[in-house]
């Protein structure tokens, strides 16, 4: 049985602080560029002369590419070389981005969006495929978490001085900037980067194929679970803190929330490895608890804060941990097993967002609480289920009988 790192060469090298940096750089760009919009909604709705709706479907356009180009686009480049993909990809997140900087045409920008959309959705899963064939397979959790921190940066730290940028300097700006980073980015990554060869699409490493594994179900179960759970609540969190009448308002509480986050991905870097089921369980529960403090003790000075603490600690290694928990159910198929996670990921924001604003219409007497007890709800089932899957998530070896049965067919 063949795998990634047969054709690599390159895994039994250290992790490289540099080459991931530089790798976690890129899903920081990934990031930035789908949640641009949301940060400058004002200034993009004045500057366009559109509606705010029509600003907040440029987001959801670029989620909604993601999520359905994934694993096909995926399987279709599965034998390029990895480092001419990643190429590839940063040259469209900097031409889409730089395009909606300088161009004053709607219909242009959506198009831009839906590029950067199908590069997002293909990067995603694809960079931790490529970071997993640079090392040895017990320091592929750690590898994920170095380059996934570019998302918890990203939301954490990045998006507040696109916004900065965008509000003081104009939203334009915000998006010549972040199509420049992407294209810099892309220089470097020509020069340092790693080649590593891609992968025979067969019928042995097919997204049928990784669905046949019953551990990958699994992972897609507390995926979908656990991305409801956050950002039906997070997608209002202004009207949470607002509800709550949170000492500091949503800039102190999106600080403690971005804290908490960089907290949490530089321990689970130390952890995910060696105990992924109980850093998963952990964050779930500090999701449950956080959730829990705002029911009974909503805005109340410290108890508030430290809610926000430990939701910050829940999110931060969201995308990490179940992207290493995929990518353990498999030798070979990691790009495609990481894509059709991703694509679970996206399509679960979607339905979370759906999910919130139904309950603001149809229980509006909850208000809020509403979507905090459906993340409660979500939280509870998640911990059960990875609290049982020891045999999926604590597997010391990476393929599981199951796998063996399905890939050696």
């Amino acid at each position: 049985m063949s795998s990634i790192s047969k054709n690599s060469g390159l895994n039994q090298s250290p992790i490289s602080w540099f080459v991931f940096g530089l790798m976690a750089s890129v899903t920081f760009v990934g990031i930035l560029s789908e949640l641009m919009p949301s940060g400058i909604l004002p200034q993009m709705t004045v500057g366009l002369g559109i509606e705010q709706t029509q600003v907040g479907f440029l987001v959801g356009t670029y989620a909604l590419a993601s999520a359905i180009f994934a694993i096909p686009l995926i399987s279709m480049t599965l034998w390029v070389n990895r480092k001419i993909l990643l190429l590839a990809l940063l040259t469209g997140f900097a031409v889409s981005n730089i395009v909606v900087g300088i161009t004053s045409s709607y219909y242009l920008i959506v198009a831009m969006r839906i590029l950067g959309g199908i590069c997002a959705g293909i990067m995603w899963p694809m960079i931790a495929a490529y970071g997993t064939a640079l090392v040895p397979e017990n320091m592929h959790g750690k590898a994920i978490t170095i380059i996934m921190a570019g998302n918890t940066f990203g939301v954490s730290l990045g998006l507040p001085i696109m916004t900065f940028i965008g509000t003081h300097v104009g939203w334009r700006m915000s998006f010549l900037v972040l199509g420049g980073l992407g294209a810099l980015i892309a220089l470097l990554a020509m020069k340092f980067l790693p080649a590593v060869k891609g992968e025979k699409l067969t019928q042995s490493n097919s997204p049928l194929a990784v669905l046949k594994i019953p551990g990958v179900w699994i992972v897609l179960a507390l995926t979908f679970l656990a991305v409801v759970a956050h950002y039906s609540t997070y997608t209002y969190i202004t009207l949470l803190v607002e509800t709550i009448a949170f000492t500091g308002g949503i800039s102190l509480a999106l600080l403690i929330f971005g804290i908490g986050s960089v907290i949490s991905v530089i321990l689970s870097a130390k952890i995910i490895d060696t105990h992924l089921r109980g850093l998963i369980v952990s964050m779930l529960g500090d999701g449950v608890i956080a959730m829990l403090l705002f029911v009974f003790f909503k805005g109340t000075s410290g108890f508030a804060h430290l809610a926000f603490l430990l939701w910050g600690l829940a999110f931060g290694p969201l995308v990490t941990m179940f992207q290493t928990a995929v990518s353990h159910q498999v030798t070979q198929a990691k790009a495609i097993a990481t894509s059709v996670q991703s694509s679970v990921f996206n399509f679960s924001i979607m339905i979370a967002t759906w999910l919130a604003g139904l309950i603001l219409v149809n229980i509006p007497e909850t208000g809020v609480f509403g979507i905090v007890y459906l993340s409660i709800l979500c939280f509870i089932p998640a911990i059960i289920i990875t609290f049982l899957s020891k045999k999926t998530l604590d597997a010391n070896k990476l393929v599981n009988s199951a796998e063996q049965v399905v890939f050696n067919r």
